[in-house]
């Protein structure tokens, strides 16, 4: 446990006190683990165990169940193409496959140099303007597999 005023300790008992029991800040304080190193290591679900006098397994299994938690380590970039019917209508297969290819790493993966992991959602709420495409949280819509190369060398560009 640390003590200095940016430790994940601390910032999630200032989470943890907005709730009336400590579990119900699981969540958001396994967001608050995972933006700080970037994946849920296992010294990342006790540090969070111990700040909201859980156990470890308990955060896991919260964390397990939610797709928006990286159970590994995730690359540089993350790029992640929405499935779902809406996009699979309009090429969201192709899109991926494109990435695939740029990225020289499978859907559910990371590239080997550690540049980009590529996932699929289920759904990024972008329905009408499909398919999307969000990269490092960033949403683009209408992508088509022609612009997936376009697309990584900006991703390159940015470090």
């Amino acid at each position: 446990m640390s003590s200095g005023p940016s430790s994940l300790y601390d910032e999630i008992q200032g989470v943890r006190a907005t709730y009336p029991e400590p579990g119900s800040a699981t969540l958001p304080a396994l967001r608050l683990a995972q933006e700080r190193y970037g994946w849920l290591s296992p010294e990342a679900f006790r540090e969070v165990a111990e700040a909201l006098e859980e156990t470890p397994a308990f955060c896991m299994a919260v964390a397990s169940f939610y797709d928006m938690f990286h159970l590994e380590p995730v690359g540089r970039h993350l790029v992640e193409v929405c499935t779902n019917v809406s996009c699979a209508l309009v090429g969201a297969q192709q899109v991926l496959e494109a990435f695939e290819e740029e990225l020289a790493v499978e859907a559910g993966g990371t590239s080997e140099d550690g540049f980009a992991t590529l996932r699929t959602v289920e759904c990024l709420g972008g329905c009408g303007w499909a398919t999307i495409v969000a990269l490092d949280h960033r949403y683009r819509m209408n992508v088509q597999p022609g612009d997936v190369s376009a697309i990584v060398e900006e991703l390159r560009a940015d470090g």
